[in-house]
């Protein structure tokens, strides 16, 4: 489904998405600037009927808003962005620009790789002691979902305010595309907006 058919289905007056490149970078849209050339991995506004959308395959995607509904966040965290924890310099710049407190803030993340299937074979050079905990060395994985929680954590949001959907991209091939299953699939688009 395209994002022009969500956007009738849903309501929503416009989108904005960026050029996602596994970065730090976070884009502030308003329905005046186009966003869609922007290098970036994180958007957010406080526009009311602009969806902010990612897209992912495998990594997740963290969707954010204000406790009073008026400040909203889309995050694409990929395994690089958790290793430079990028989820947590993303709350600090969204608060400071809102004025609001991490605390007030609520957090789903979607469907993304689970843990069984974030495989990394080259785990001391790709992530290094400090991720110990979340990697498993008989199986060679990471558990990813833990890690961006434990970070979001860390950035100030409240425990009963994260949530995840845990589904598995990678093991339900009916629903969701998989960078890891197969390179050159789609994506999946995650959303949202003020109403």
């Amino acid at each position: 489904m395209g994002l022009g058919r969500l956007q009738k289905e849903l309501g929503f007056k416009a989108w904005r998405t960026v050029h996602q490149v596994h970065g730090q970078a976070m884009v502030f849209c308003t329905a005046k600037n186009s966003c869609a050339q922007t290098e970036a991995d994180a958007l957010a506004t406080a526009e009311s009927g602009l969806a902010l959308v990612v897209r992912t395959a495998d990594c997740q995607p963290v969707l954010l808003t204000h406790a009073s509904g008026r400040f909203i966040a889309a995050l694409h965290v990929g395994w690089r962005a958790n290793r430079a924890n990028t989820p947590g310099i993303w709350i600090d710049t969204f608060c400071r620009t809102f004025g609001v407190e991490p605390a007030d803030l609520l957090a789903v993340r979607g469907p993304s790789l689970s843990p069984r299937k974030s495989e990394f074979i080259r785990f001391d050079r790709e992530w290094g002691i400090g991720f110990r905990l979340y990697y498993n060395p008989e199986q060679k994985n990471v558990n990813l979902w833990q890690l961006t929680r434990d970070q979001l954590l860390q950035a100030g949001l409240d425990q009963e305010n994260i949530y995840g959907l845990d589904l598995c991209t990678h093991s339900l091939p009916e629903l969701f595309f998989s960078h890891r299953r197969g390179r050159d699939q789609g994506r999946q688009a995650g959303l949202i907006w003020i109403r």
